[in-house]
Order: structure tokens, then C-alpha cells, then sequence
């Protein structure tokens, strides 16, 4: 039957009767629109174009009650929701406020599915993230996850993963996470993630771990979240003994120390952080904390312009860790731990002395300019630290004990030129001071 009444035009016809306020009539042609449109997606498009949302919108307001009304209203939405030009209309119409509604009020499982599903296709758009938030879309996931919290039933862990999931889509992109920042977000999901530590579900902690990780990105919410307190928070959380939590947790620190000094030298002066920190860089059986842990040490050091935290990390034995990173297989490891070396001997090359001297550190770092398969950035690190190491008469006996000065001058003819004026550079510090 959906091809004749195509044919005759009948959805355009149908159109002006959402205009009614006959729940009947509204109801009827509701759902013959639906049926004859599901799945055309020109006749979509031709619906958005002619305005159907605005009726949608309204009919979702005015009869917010009406359970029968609501159910086709919902049903349109999600088949019309997918198209970019339906977004846009819905973006200037107050769907946020009215889908936050039925959120909150649905009672059955098949309600919530077809809510969550509308939400998550409008969750695509930058302008609906904002306004769904504006609207505490945030607070009622919130309650929907703690309301299920625990429930071994298939269709509460549906629930809770769609409830997830649009957390995780909300966050997404740097506009949006300054906004709900602003908003008060951060303290909602790190409550949620208070209240799921214990528990075993494991998709809302990585849906909350990830937005959290989105969120300490942009350099302005990095500021407010340590105002407020998020490091301290974080770190409280660190108890838990699941090691996906605990690595996506020191991710979100090592992203909040990125570029701020001051958080640098407030995590690189507690003790029992570091100490853990030390604990899990040994933890070879966990490679995503051991990994995170290591990069957020050079990330502490990195951004830190202390003495005192140079002492705090030696003092915890974190220094070998660092060393043992400069051999990562993964290049972005390496430069982080390289530059990380280079600012601390820079700062306080004396305290850190002997710890490079046990580690075999100049050792490590002329294998790394020897090596073929060494990236230029990483030889060229590696010999930014070098000459910071030069400042020590028993690391430099050592640098030239090892022959690094043959090494350097073969790399003077190397294919990058960055690497080759490092070189010249190192060359040159080392010749200096040098008896001939």
C-alpha cells in the first residue's frame, strides 16, 4: 500500500492535519505518515523541508501526557533525526528540553530505547550537545544509571550502556567541553564515578573515564578543574584496584599537568602518589597503567620547574622508570621521557647524579643515536639531553669513555637536518671543555 499513497502525494496532504488539536486526528495522521515514510529517506527530506519538525515539537510539548501521542511523536523523531537538515531544524526548536522531559518521566524499557536513540543521533550536533545539557540531560542520566546500578537484568545493562555511550557523545569536541565545564559537569560524572567504583560496571566508568579524559583537554578547563579541586578528586578514586580505571584515571591527571606548572608541582610533591606511581610502573603485567603511570611521571617532571620536585622523584625511585622509557618502542614515549631527563638535569642535575649513573642512562642514550631505527626526533632529544649531562664531570668521563663523539660526528652527515645541527651542537659542548 506505501507505493500508491507515494504516488498520490498523500504525506503532503496529511501535513496540515498536525496542525490540529484533535488528539484523535493528530494520533491517525501521525502514524500514517510514519508508515508511509519509514524508511524513504527522499520523503524524509521532503518532510523536514515542508516543516514538520516545528509540528513535532509542538505536538511533543502540548500533549507531553499523552502516552499514545508521545509514542508516535518519538517514532518520527527517530526516523527523522539521522538527517543533518532535520538536526538543524530541530537545533532551533526547544526538542532539548522536551526529550530531557520524557527522559525523565519514562517508565518502561522500550520508552527509554526509543528516547535514548533520538538523543543519541541529536547528540551528533554541536549546538543540541549544548542545549541537552543546558536542559540537565547530564542529571537525569545520572539518576538512570544509579537508579539501575547493580541490575543483572539484559535490559537495565542496555539501558545503562545507551546511557553511557551518549555521556561519552556529549563530550566530544573542545567548544562543548568548555561549555560543560561551565556547566558543573566534571563533579556530576566524577559523583557518578564514585558511586560505580565498586560495582563492576564497566561501561559507565569508561563512558565517565572518557569524558572526564575529553574534558581536561582544552587549556582553559584545565585551569577551573584544578581550581575546583578534580586532581584531588581523582586521586581519591585511585583506590580502586581495577587497573583500566586506575590507567584511564592517570591519563585524565597527566592531561590536567599538561602545560600547568602548578598542578606539576602539586602531584610531583605528594608522596603517596608518587610512590604508587613508582609501584605501578613496575606493574609489567598491566601494560596500560604501567604505560600511563611512566608518561604521567615525565609529564610531572616535564611541566615542573621545582627543585623539590626533582628530589621527590629521585627520593621515590622514579628515575630509573624514566630512564627505562627512553627504550619504549613507542617514539612518543621516548621524547616524553627524554625531555622530561632534560628539564630535570636542567633544574637539579647533581640530585639525579647517581641515579644516572646506576641506570646506565649515557649507555642508553648513545644506543639510541647509534640505532638505524631511531626516529630523528628521538636522536635529536637524546642529544639535547646529552649535552645537559655534559655539565657533570663524571657523566661526561662517562660520555667519553663510551665514544659517543664518533657517533655524533657520523650523525653530522645525517639525512635530517635537525639532527645534524644537534649534533654539531653536541659536538661542539663536548670539544669545548675537553682536554685535547
Amino acid at each position: 500500500m506505501k507505493k500508491p499513497c507515494i504516488e498520490a502525494d498523500l504525506v503532503l496532504t496529511l501535513i496540515p492535519l498536525l496542525d490540529s488539536t484533535d488528539q484523535e486526528m493528530l494520533l491517525h495522521a501521525g502514524r500514517a505518515i510514519g508508515r508511509i515514510c519509514y524508511d524513504n529517506r527522499d520523503l524524509q527530506e521532503e518532510l523536514v523541508k515542508v516543516g514538520v519538525i516545528t509540528s513535532l515539537v509542538r505536538i511533543l510539548t502540548d500533549y507531553a501526557e499523552s502516552e499514545p501521542l508521545v509514542h508516535v511523536d518519538l517514532l518520527a523523531l527517530c526516523n527523522l533525526a539521522g538527517l543533518d537538515t532535520a538536526k538543524e531544524a530541530l537545533s532551533k526548536t526547544k526538542v532539548a528540553e522536551q526529550l530531557v522531559k520524557q527522559l525523565r518521566r519514562a517508565e518502561n524499557h522500550e520508552r527509554l530505547e526509543i528516547v535514548f536513540e533520538v538523543l543519541q543521533a541529536l547528540a551528533e550536533n554541536d549546538a543540541l550537545k549544548v542545549q541537552l545539557v543546558e536542559a540537565g540531560v547530564q542529571e537525569v542520566l545520572s539518576e538512570i544509571l544509579l537508579r539501575l546500578q547493580g541490575s543483572s537484568q539484559a535490559e537495565d545493562t542496555c539501558i545503562v550502556k545507551a546511557a553511557s555511550d551518549l555521556i561519552v557523545s556529549l563530550l566530544l569536541g573542545d567548544g562543548n567541553c568548555v561549555r560543560m565545564v561551565q556547566l558543573g559537569v566534571i563533579h556530576q560524572l566524577l559523583d557518578l564515578l564514585e558511586k560505580h567504583v565498586e560495582s563492576g560496571d564497566v561501561s559507565v566508568q569508561h563512558a565517565a573515564l572518557s569524558a572526564l579524559r575529553n574534558l581536561a583537554i582544552p587549556v582553559v578547563n584545565k585551569v577551573q578543574m584544578l581550581e575546583e579541586g578534580v586532581a584531588e578528586r581523582i586521586q581519591a578514586l585511585l583506590r580502586s584496584e581495577m587497573p583500566p580505571m586506575q590507567s584511564k584515571l592517570l591519563g585524565t591527571l597527566r592531561m590536567l599537568a599538561d602545560g600547568q606548572a602548578d598542578a606539576a608541582e602539586i602531584l610531583g610533591q605528594d608522596p603517596m602518589l608518587l610512590n604508587r606511581l613508582v609501584q605501578w610502573c613496575n606493574a609489567n603485567d598491566h601494560t596500560g597503567i604501567h604505560g600511563e603511570a611512566n608518561r604521567l611521571l615525565a609529564s610531572i617532571l616535564r611541566h615542573n620547574r621545582s627543585q623539590e620536585v626533582v628530589k621527590a622523584i629521585q627520593e621515590a625511585q622514579g628515575v630509573k622508570h624514566l630512564v627505562s622509557m627512553t627504550k619504549s618502542e613507542h617514539a612518543a614515549m621516548q621524547n616524553e621521557a627524554l625531555n622530561a631527563l632534560a628539564i630535570a638535569s636542567a633544574i637539579n642535575l647533581e640530585t639525579l647524579e647517581e641515579s644516572f649513573k646506576e641506570s646506565q642512562l649515557v649507555q642508553s642514550l648513545h644506543r639510541l643515536l647509534q640505532d638505524d631505527n631511531t626516529s630523528p626526533e628521538v636522536k635529536y632529544n637524546s642529544m639535547g639531553l646529552l649535552c645537559s649531562l655534559l655539565n657533570s664531570g663524571d657523566l661526561r668521563q662517562e660520555i667519553e669513555e663510551d665514544k659517543i663523539k664518533e657517533t655524533l660526528e657520523r650523525l653530522c652527515s645525517h639525512s635530517n637536518a635537525s639532527v645534524v645541527k644537534e649534533a654539531v651542537t653536541t659536538l661542539h659542548i663536548l670539544r669545548r671543555d675537553t682536554p685535547q
